[in-house]
């Protein structure tokens, strides 16, 4: 890697972090499963002094599983102490064990996302960063939601809101953003679910998210076909012809001067990420991507940046983000787990909230 790479590396997450506001932002960290690895990569990501130094931060979890975490793992790795932040405890009993998730785990990742959730509303921070839950131990305790996505936006009163996904390459500094326009469904049901005003929804949700969170007014959003070859005039599927590429061609007109690309074939609408993520940061290559369906986004975005990729839930009143990996119950209390999208989660929430405060002053 050369110096200018590097440095291009260290731009977005890190530096910037510097230059919007010295006031310190008020984030929740939620300790998601606690027999995932949840509470490691959480006391890993805190040890970082560029998030220490930029953010108040209040952990909702089980106080004597962070301790634990602390303890057993720190010897082998640098963790930050628990005793350095504010720590929100709920009443349930929970005597977790590392890879043995239950019902009683699933209920209380559950009951700290909701907690955030009220907290939040009630103007006491400003983001939201959830560590991973295991949905089917949210299903055994009883909640029967599809993820944290639907939770928040539920909890929340928002009904327009969007799963995103972002990524800094480690090599070139290039910025990965990507929105889904459905998430959560069989993929029997996606076309049935996608339409025109869903695609529009989306569109003007990620538009806002650009501007919003980074300060793009009039960018270049790459929006991928369906089927394969986007439907190649009918042969392979009949979505585009019969109303996609018309929804496309009126938004493009609508949403102008944001420049819209597609409909694009699916497979070769990811050559360019691919290359702008391992090569070159400045291939000409569009500013964010709108997929279809949850595996036509999140294979290529977890195929680059599996350890980089923040997933943030946007359209919602207050921000949200994530790292874009689950419980990982097989290493976990191991102290191996890698923090590095647990730290770009919280940085990125960062980020946000400063920009939104410099827009409103």
């Amino acid at each position: 890697m050369t110096i200018k790479q590097w440095l291009k590396v260290q731009n977005y997450f890190t530096v910037n972090l510097l230059n919007i506001n010295n006031n310190k932002v008020n984030l929740v960290l939620t300790m998601g499963d606690a027999a995932g690895i949840g509470s490691e990569v959480i006391l890993k990501a805190l040890a970082d002094p560029l998030i220490t130094d930029h953010a108040n931060i209040t952990i909702i979890g089980d106080r004597p599983w962070l301790d634990h975490t602390y303890h057993t793992l720190n010897p082998t790795s640098n963790l930050a102490h628990p005793d350095k932040f504010n720590i929100i405890e709920l009443p349930h009993t929970l005597n977790p064990s590392w890879g043995n998730g239950d019902a009683h785990t699933g209920e209380a990742s559950f009951l700290y996302l909701e907690k955030a959730i009220e907290l939040t509303l009630e103007g006491k921070f400003e983001g939201i960063v959830t560590a991973p839950i295991a949905k089917y131990l949210w299903q055994k305790a009883g909640y029967d939601y599809p993820g944290q996505t639907e939770v928040l936006a539920i909890k929340s009163n928002t009904d327009k809101f969007g799963m995103m996904f972002v990524g800094e390459s480690p090599r070139t500094g290039w910025i990965l953003k990507t929105l889904l326009a459905t998430t959560h469904i069989p993929l029997n049901q996606v076309s049935a679910t996608l339409n025109p005003q869903l695609m529009t929804l989306k569109l003007e949700l990620l538009l806002d998210t650009l501007k919003k969170d980074f300060n793009l007014d009039t960018p270049t959003i790459a929006i991928a076909g369906l089927n394969p070859h986007s439907g190649e005039d009918g042969k392979l599927g009949t979505e585009e012809k019969e109303w996609l590429q018309e929804w496309f061609s009126q938004a493009q007109t609508k949403y102008s001067p944001a420049k819209l690309i597609g409909l694009l074939p699916p497979d070769t609408m990811w050559v360019k990420p691919f290359q702008a993520w391992y090569d070159d940061s400045n291939i000409k290559v569009a500013d964010a991507f709108l997929a279809l369906y949850h595996d036509q986004g999140l294979i290529p975005v977890k195929a680059m940046a599996f350890d980089q990729a923040i997933n943030t839930t946007i359209g919602l009143p207050f921000i949200r983000t994530s790292p874009d990996h689950g419980t990982a119950f097989d290493i976990a209390g191991k102290g191996i787990a890698n923090p590095t999208s647990m730290k770009s989660a919280i940085k990125l929430a960062i980020k946000f909230c400063q920009n939104r405060r410099h827009q409103t002053n």
